[in-house]
C-alpha cells in the first residue's frame, strides 16, 4: 500500500512538472518564436534548471512534440465540448464556426505557439511539419463533416460534396487565424457572423 501511494505521488509530481515545462514552452514560443526557444530560455520562464527539463524531455524536439500534442488536445477539447452541447444541426454548425475562431482569440498565446511549431519544426529527415501527411483522423475535421452529413440526412442542408464544403469552411476559419492583415481590420464577432451567413446561404436547404 505504501509503495502504491508513493508511486501515485511520484506520477502526480512528474505530470505536474511536465505540464509546468510545457506551459513555459508555450509562453516562450509566443514571446520569442521557435528558432530562439532554447531549453535555457524555456527553463528561465519555467523557473527550473535546464537539467530538470532534460530529465523529463530528451531534447528540444521531444519537448516541442509534447507541446504540440498538448496544444492540439486543448484546441480539440475546447471546440468539441461547445459544439456537441448544441442540439440542432444548423446551430451546431454555427457553433463550430464561431467557437473555432473564438478559441484563437481567447487563447492567442496557444495559437501563436501552435503556428510556430507547425511552420518551423522539422522531422529528423528535415521535412517541415506543415508538409507532413497526417494519417491519423482529425477529430475536428471529423466533427465538421459529421455535422454536414447529419444536416443532409435530415434535409436541413442541400446536396453538396461534404469533403469539399468542409474544406471550404475550415479554410475560411484558418484564413482569419493566419491572416494578420485581415484580423486586424475585421473583429472576430463580425467575421464569425459573416461566415455563418455565407455558409447558410450556400448549404441550407431552401425547399
Amino acid at each position: 500500500m505504501g509503495n502504491e501511494k508513493a508511486d501515485e505521488k511520484s506520477t502526480f509530481i512528474t505530470e505536474a512538472r511536465r505540464k509546468q515545462i510545457i506551459e513555459a514552452a508555450i509562453i516562450t514560443l509566443n514571446e520569442i518564436g521557435y528558432v530562439k526557444s532554447s531549453l535555457a530560455q524555456i527553463a528561465k520562464r519555467a523557473k527550473v534548471s535546464t537539467a530538470l527539463i532534460s530529465y523529463h524531455f530528451r531534447d528540444k524536439n521531444d519537448l516541442m512534440n509534447a507541446t504540440l500534442l498538448q496544444l492540439i488536445t486543448d484546441k480539440t477539447s475546447y471546440i468539441l465540448e461547445r459544439t456537441q452541447a448544441i442540439s440542432t444541426v444548423r446551430d451546431k454548425l454555427h457553433a463550430f464556426i464561431k467557437t473555432s475562431i473564438t478559441y484563437h482569440s481567447e487563447r492567442s498565446t496557444y495559437n501563436t505557439a501552435l503556428i510556430e511549431i507547425v511552420f518551423h519544426a522539422r522531422t529528423p529527415d528535415n521535412v517541415p511539419y506543415y508538409k507532413l501527411n497526417d494519417d491519423e483522423d482529425d477529430p475536428l475535421s471529423n466533427e465538421l463533416q459529421q455535422i454536414l452529413y447529419e444536416g443532409q440526412s435530415k434535409e436541413v442542408f442541400c446536396k453538396f460534396h461534404v469533403s469539399v464544403m468542409a474544406s471550404a469552411i475550415q479554410g475560411s476559419i484558418d484564413e482569419y487565424l493566419f491572416n494578420g492583415k485581415l484580423n486586424s481590420k475585421v473583429g472576430l464577432e463580425l467575421y464569425s457572423m459573416e461566415l455563418i451567413r455565407l455558409f447558410d446561404r450556400a448549404i441550407v436547404n431552401k425547399c
